[in-house]
């Protein structure tokens, strides 16, 4: 009786061994669904870093539509930032910086580690109709096809 005793008590052992290395295992693999992030912002023109850029990541729901809060990160003088534990799925960045166009792009994040480059234009000019648009055809009437 005793014997069966020790073999349950054992036995109860392993089992409790057993849940606990799986238990581990499972947090371990929950804790690896995030990524580390690794930005770097330059001119799209020359190349050169874009200091104090600010990164906007905001997370992006199945719908598409962009979650409430968000993060933002600005880059070193060597236009890089860089960040850990974003969660695997889709993510929007925003970079915006003095004297450029905002940049905006939807990435999914599904490695642990990541590097984007990011290539910031300068503002582009205004569209005017009352300036002289070569190439555009203005206000001509349509010539009549032949019946």
């Amino acid at each position: 009786m005793r014997r069966g005793l020790l073999r349950m008590s054992g036995m109860r052992r392993a089992i409790s061994a057993a849940v606990l290395v799986v238990l581990t295992a499972m947090a371990a693999l929950a804790q690896d669904e995030s990524a580390s992030l690794k930005f770097l912002v330059i001119r799209d023109y020359n190349g050169k870093p874009v200091r104090n850029a600010s990164v906007v990541m905001h997370p992006v729901e199945k719908n598409g539509k962009q979650s409430r809060g968000g993060l933002q990160i600005k880059t070193d003088p060597d236009g890089k930032a860089n960040f850990d534990g974003v969660p695997y799925g889709k993510l929007r960045v925003q970079v915006l910086a003095q004297g450029f166009q905002t940049f905006g792009d939807d990435y999914d994040v599904n490695k642990p580690e990541m590097e984007i480059t990011i290539r910031m234009k300068r503002p582009s000019g205004q569209y005017s109709i009352y300036e002289e648009h070569p190439g555009d055809k203005k206000d001509q009437p349509e010539q009549k096809k032949p019946q």
